[in-house]
């Protein structure tokens, strides 16, 4: 059997593909925030943002033209603070910006707005009942883009939340969000006039790790106790085999 090859198919195939990549796996985020919550109230930040971002909306005065050399250390020192301890930075290029890339341990989510680069933001976490509560409101930005930019209109501003048990209650909307994941987003334009964003996610108290460590113990024990029980069984079988051979 000979195929042919359907050229007008194949087109559209791409072009939908294309459109598909363009408005999914490549989106174009100008600035994210990654948190990484624990229920003690300790955090792990990433931030994610263009040198012209940083300097738009949180007020740094990074130098964003193309040809500028990367300086780590400036990032380093604006992103560290009493309770934000910077670990790790690196850099990255993209349609001409330079992107940093901060990776921020926090000692306490409640006090994170002391550090500069997230004043925009107030912070709530506590125990309401059976279950804890994280908000965060997102406030107005603190900088002037640069003359420069390269933007295009299309970027897009994201903030995601890696929470630590069952979520019982969160308020994104028509966002994607998967599993113990949750995403906010919002146009780069609305950022730049302070449209605010609302985050709200109630979970259970107790994380997911533990709940695992107690399945598995709780699963090892059954079935060392059916190990046990076997192995019990076969010597009280063999013993009253024993018994019948010699009373034969």
């Amino acid at each position: 059997m000979r195929y042919r090859l359907c050229v007008p198919g194949v087109l559209c195939a791409l072009l939908v593909l294309g459109a598909a990549c363009n408005t999914t796996l490549f989106r174009q985020y100008e600035y994210d925030e990654e948190i990484y919550l624990s229920l003690d109230g300790t955090a792990t930040v990433y931030v994610n943002g263009s040198l012209s971002a940083l300097d738009a909306l949180r007020g740094a005065s990074f130098d964003a033209s193309p040809g500028a050399r990367f300086e780590a250390a400036a990032v380093r020192a604006f992103f560290s603070g009493s309770d934000a301890h910077v670990t790790r930075v690196n850099q990255s290029r993209r349609g001409g910006r330079r992107f940093a890339h901060v990776r921020i341990e926090v000692d306490d989510i409640r006090r994170l707005a002391e550090t500069a680069p997230f004043a925009w933001s107030t912070y709530q976490f506590g125990r309401d009942g059976d279950l804890y509560v994280y908000k965060q409101t997102v406030g107005s930005p603190a900088g002037q883009a640069p003359a420069e930019t390269g933007w295009n209109g299309r970027e897009l501003v994201a903030f995601r939340l890696h929470l630590p048990s069952r979520i019982r209650y969160h308020n994104t909307r028509g966002v994607e969000s998967r599993g113990n994941i949750l995403s906010w987003e919002q146009p780069l334009s609305d950022r730049l006039r302070g449209v605010p964003v609302v985050i709200e996610a109630r979970m259970d108290p107790q994380s997911i790790l533990y709940t695992t460590l107690l399945l598995f113990a709780a699963t090892f024990l059954a079935v060392a106790a059916v190990f046990v029980g076997v192995i019990v069984w076969v010597m009280r079988k063999g013993g009253q085999v024993g018994q019948v051979g010699q009373a034969g």
